[in-house]
């Protein structure tokens, strides 16, 4: 579990900075400055949980497996940015975008979490 946890913490990394990089090109910079947090480690860490449930959840349509995963991350971003908004140091802020609710979570990320579940599941499924 320390080896997915160390694993996920790192993958997600390289994918908050893959993607907020994409959303700067989009933004018209040209550089595609991508950034994190240290915080998100832990964060992003958690969905070592995902290989666990995967072993339960395979005889499930990628579909409703995608769903859940879904559904987890929405959970688990919601408090841990609630957490840390009590707190002053949460790291992002959706408040400024249409679909958030309470700024820590974007409801239009929903297909990308779906995505990015399944890919968690995929890579930790091969490495367990």
């Amino acid at each position: 579990m320390k080896r997915n946890f160390l694993l996920c913490g790192s993958l997600g990394w390289c994918l908050e900075v893959f993607w907020t990089g994409l959303h700067s090109l989009l933004n018209g910079q040209p550089t595609m400055m991508g950034q994190t947090s240290l915080l998100m480690f832990p964060i992003y860490g958690c969905a070592a949980v995902i290989a666990p449930l995967y072993h339960r959840l395979a005889s499930i349509p990628a579909a409703v497996r995608g769903c859940l995963y879904t559904v987890g991350i929405f959970v688990t971003e919601f408090f841990a940015g609630s957490f840390l908004k009590h707190l002053g140091i949460c790291p992002w802020d959706y408040s400024h975008t249409p679909f958030h609710y309470r700024g820590v979570i974007r409801l239009d990320y929903a297909p990308v979490w779906f995505v990015t579940g399944l890919l968690f599941e995929k890579i930790l499924s091969k490495s367990s």
